[in-house]
């Protein structure tokens, strides 16, 4: 099967990409599955039910989120009634709403596990993302009960998420960094057979920091002061993910390739 991972949605210029590019992008990589981080796409801090359904009307089949997952408030009730929203998977069981993990069928029929972690290095602090991530592994294991399965590791260290990937390697089709909204160069398939990149990159403007208009942030950063709230930036988006293809007899990766399209970057879309 064929499937593609989207970074970071930032604000409505995140939107707007997914909108002007998402069509075309599953028409030519035969995508059966497309799952995106959505946790900056209202305004740049967390999600709405509104923007989620725009998301998914656009083509989005999975959201993911992370550490703004509950900055609008609305998110903590209608997550509770969409089971393709996501969020980490280590918050504690049983008194967070939603799930962390959930098994979706594709448009071909396959079963596909998506898991949404949390990182704990430079983050806040929640349950051990490596716990939880062997707990949803082992409730829908690769090749026998899911035929593929995406592990989103919402973190700031590239250590951790490096250790999340060679801890999954040869369990996961895909393990793949959200949060840093900036694509790293190692797209590349593990010894085990899982697909890797440290960040998919963020969907948004790269004429900025990290998606937010730059004013502010360099304010802070050379005054210590804080004069204004972020606003995301809203020149024309990069949409960045990452391409991968598996073996249907196994599920582990075949290909992996980065996508990036349209905004400042370099356009690189995978050839079919």
């Amino acid at each position: 099967m064929r499937f593609a991972f989207f970074g970071d949605i930032v604000g409505k210029t995140g939107r707007r990409a997914a909108e002007a590019h998402l069509a075309d992008l599953r028409e030519r990589l035969s995508l059966d599955l497309v799952i995106m981080n959505a946790e900056n796409a209202a305004a740049g801090f967390g999600i709405t039910e509104r923007i989620s359904n725009q998301l998914f009307d656009i083509g989005a089949d999975v959201l993911t989120l992370g550490n703004h997952a509950w900055d609008q408030r609305e998110a903590l009730s209608f997550i509770e009634r969409e089971p393709r929203l996501l969020r980490p998977a280590n918050y504690p069981v049983g008194s967070t709403p939603g799930k962390g993990a959930n098994l979706y069928e594709s448009a071909n029929g396959h079963r596909v596990l998506v898991i949404n972690v949390m990182g704990n290095l430079f983050m806040e602090t929640l349950d051990d993302p490596f716990a939880a991530v062997e707990r949803e592994l082992g409730a829908a294991p690769l090749g026998e009960v899911a035929d593929a399965v995406i592990v989103d590791v919402h973190a700031e260290a590239t250590s951790e998420k490096n250790a999340m990937g060679v801890f999954c390697d040869g369990r996961a089709s895909l393990v793949v960094g959200t949060h840093t909204h900036i694509p790293t160069a190692d797209t590349r398939i593990l010894p085990g057979g899982t697909a890797y990149q440290t960040d998919a990159g963020m969907c948004g403007d790269y004429d900025s920091v990290i998606g937010m208009d730059k004013e502010e942030p360099v304010r802070r950063f050379t005054t210590r002061m804080r004069t204004a709230r972020f606003e995301p930036a809203t020149g024309e988006a990069t949409l960045c993910g990452v391409f991968v293809e598996t073996d249907p007899a196994t599920g582990l990766a075949v290909r992996a390739e980065p996508i990036r399209v349209g905004g400042q970057l370099a356009e690189q879309i995978p050839a079919v």
